[in-house]
C-alpha cells in the first residue's frame, strides 16, 4: 500500500474535497476545523488532526495529505498478520492473512486517499488484536492459578477469604491488554461515531469470554465470580476509557475560544431535524455534549432522496455490501496518454472496488463462521462474526439513509480474518497424512493465487492509471460497476 497511484492524482478525490481542506485547517487553526458555511464538520476531530500530520510533515499536496493513511494501511497489514497468528497459531496462515489484505480492493483504495475510514479500520483491528491477547493472558492466568492456588489466593486473614477466593476464583489484577483494547475504541469512535456500535459489541464479547474462561478454570458459578471480579474492571476498560478518550480527543476544541459552538448551546439556538436527538441534548448545558449530539442530528438527515433522480449515483444499501455490487466511483480523468505510444485518448478511473475473490466468497464464510461458531463452538469464528456484524447490523436499522459501500471498511479485517480461518481449516493439522496435505496446500495455493491475479487485474482502477476504454470495459465485471 503505497503512495503511487492514487497518490499521484493532483486533485482532492471524492471526500478528500473536505478532510484534506480540513486538514489544513486544523493547522492553521491549532487542532481545529473553520466553522464552514455549508456545514461539514460532522465528525469528530481526530481523523481530520492524523492527516494533518502527513500535511506538516510534507505539505499542503496530494502526497501531504494522503501519507498517514498509507502508513495506517501499512500498520494494517502487520496487525492483521499478528493477529490470525494469535488466533490459529499457524504462522503460515498469519502469512496467508497479509497477502490477502494486502490485495484487498477496499483496503488498498482507503489507504490510499485522505479519508477518515482508513483509521477506523485500523484503530478497531488494533482494538481486537487487543481482546484476543486479553483473551489468551486470562485463561493463562487461571490456568496457573489452579496449577498453584498458593500463588494467588491470599495467605493472611480467616479461612473465609480463601474458601470465597475458591468460589470465585482469583483476582486476575490489571489487565493492560483490555485497557488497549478500550483506548483503541476511543480513538476509533473519536474518528467517527460508529465506533460506538464496536465498544457494545467489544464489551459484551470481553464479558462472554470472562464467563467461560472461569468456568473451564473449575469455577461453579462463574456468573457469579464474573460479576464479582470481573465486570466493574471491565465497564473501567471498555466504557469509562473509551469514552474519557474521546472527550480527550477534543483538546484543541476545549483550548479554544472561537471554536465553532465553544460557548454556545446550540440544543437552543440551531435547527434540529431530530427532536429526539434536540432533547437529549437539551438534558445537559453543555457544550460539547450538545454540539455532539448536534452533529449526530446531520447524520439523521441525511436521508435517501424519494425522487430517484436527485439521489446521489453512487449510493448503495447495506444488503449489496457483502459482495460489493456497488462501488464508489472516487476519480475520473480522461484525455490522458499513457496507456500506448502516441495515445491521447486515455482514460482514468479509481473505483472503491472489493476485491471479487475475497469479497464474492462472504455469504459462504459466513455460513461456515455459523456453523463453527454455534456447531462446534469456536470461539474464533464467533468473534469474527461479533466484529463484522457490528459494524455490518446497524445499517439495517435506518434504511432510509444515505450510504456508501465505503462505509464498509472497517468490516475488511473481519473478512480476511474469517477467509483465512477457513483456509486454516482446509489445510488441517501438520502431521495430517502425505496426500492429504498435499491436496490442502495445493487448494489453498490455488486461492491466494486467484486472489494475487484478481487483485493484479483490477490495479488499474484501483490506482487510476491510464488504461484504454476496452480495458476499463474489461475491467468492469457487472453492470452496475459502471
Amino acid at each position: 500500500m503505497g503512495v503511487g497511484g492514487s497518490g499521484s492524482v493532483p486533485t482532492p478525490l471524492f471526500d478528500e474535497k473536505y478532510y484534506a481542506v480540513q486538514a489544513a485547517e486544523v493547522i492553521r487553526n491549532g487542532g481545529i476545523e473553520d466553522n464552514q458555511a455549508f456545514g461539514v464538520v460532522v465528525h469528530p476531530p481526530l481523523g481530520k488532526q492524523i492527516i494533518a500530520l502527513g500535511e506538516m510533515l510534507l505539505g499542503y499536496n496530494p502526497t501531504g495529505w494522503r501519507i498517514s493513511s498509507v502508513v495506517a494501511g501499512t500498520i494494517i497489514i502487520a496487525l492483521m498478520v499478528r493477529v490470525v497468528r494469535r488466533m490459529t497459531r499457524s504462522t503460515l496462515v498469519g502469512a496467508i492473512a497479509g497477502v490477502l489484505v494486502i490485495c484487498d480492493g477496499v483496503s488498498h483504495v482507503q489507504a490510499r486517499t485522505a479519508l477518515l475510514d482508513v483509521f477506523q479500520e485500523l484503530f478497531i483491528l488494533a482494538a481486537f488484536a487487543c481482546l484476543i491477547a486479553d483473551r489468551d493472558q486470562v485463561r493463562a492466568r487461571l490456568n496457573r492459578s489452579v496449577a498453584d492456588p498458593d500463588a494467588f489466593l491470599p495467605t493472611r486473614g480467616p479461612g473465609f477469604w480463601r474458601r470465597s477466593g475458591e468460589r470465585a476464583g482469583v483476582a486476575l489484577g490489571a489487565r493492560w491488554w483490555r485497557f488497549g483494547c478500550g483506548l483503541f475504541l476511543g480513538l476509533t469512535t473519536s474518528v467517527k461515531w460508529s465506533g460506538f456500535y464496536w465498544i457494545a459489541a467489544f464489551g459484551i464479547l470481553s464479558v462472554v469470554w470472562d464467563i467461560t474462561a472461569r468456568r473451564e478454570a473449575g469455577i461453579r458459578t462463574p456468573v457469579v465470580a464474573v460479576i464479582r471480579r470481573d465486570l466493574l474492571p471491565s465497564l473501567w476498560s471498555l466504557a469509562v476509557v473509551p469514552i474519557a478518550t474521546y472527550v480527550a480527543s477534543w483538546w484543541a476544541w476545549f483550548a479554544s475560544e472561537d471554536g465553532w459552538a465553544r460557548h454556545i448551546f446550540v440544543a437552543d439556538t440551531e435547527n434540529w431535524t431530530s427532536t429526539g436527538l434536540q432533547k437529549i441534548a437539551a438534558v445537559w448545558h453543555n457544550s460539547l455534549w450538545q454540539w455532539t449530539w448536534k452533529m449526530l442530528d446531520f447524520h439523521s438527515s441525511l436521508l435517501t432522496p424519494t425522487n430517484p433522480a436527485d439521489r446521489h449515483p453512487w449510493e448503495s444499501k447495506p444488503w449489496t455490501w457483502p459482495i460489493g455490487t456497488r462501488p464508489v466511483l472516487y476519480y475520473v480523468s480522461s484525455g490522458q496518454s499513457g496507456c500506448g505510444d502516441g495515445r491521447t485518448d486515455c482514460i482514468g478511473r479509481i473505483f472503491l472496488i472489493g476485491t471479487p475473490a475475497l469479497w464474492w466468497v462472504s455469504l459462504f464464510v459466513a455460513g461456515w463462521a455459523l456453523w463453527r461458531a454455534i456447531g462446534r463452538l469456536d470461539w474464533r469464528y464467533a468473534a469474527v462474526l461479533v466484529g463484522y456484524g457490528a459494524g455490518y447490523v446497524p445499517w439495517f436499522f435506518n434504511l432510509d439513509r444515505q450510504m456508501y459501500f465505503f462505509y464498509v471498511t472497517p468490516l475488511a479485517p473481519f473478512l480476511v480474518i474469517g477467509i483465512s480461518l477457513v483456509l486454516g481449516d482446509v489445510l488441517g493439522r501438520a502431521r495430517a497424512g502425505v496426500e492429504k496435505r498435499f491436496l490442502s496446500v495445493a487448494v489453498v495455493a490455488v486461492y491466494v493465487g486467484l486472489v494475487v491475479a484478481n487483485f493484479i487485474w483490477l490495479l488499474p482502477i484501483l490506482q487510476g492509471d491510464p488504461i484504454t476504454q476496452d480495458r476499463l470495459t474489461a475491467e468492469t465485471w457487472l453492470p452496475s460497476w459502471g
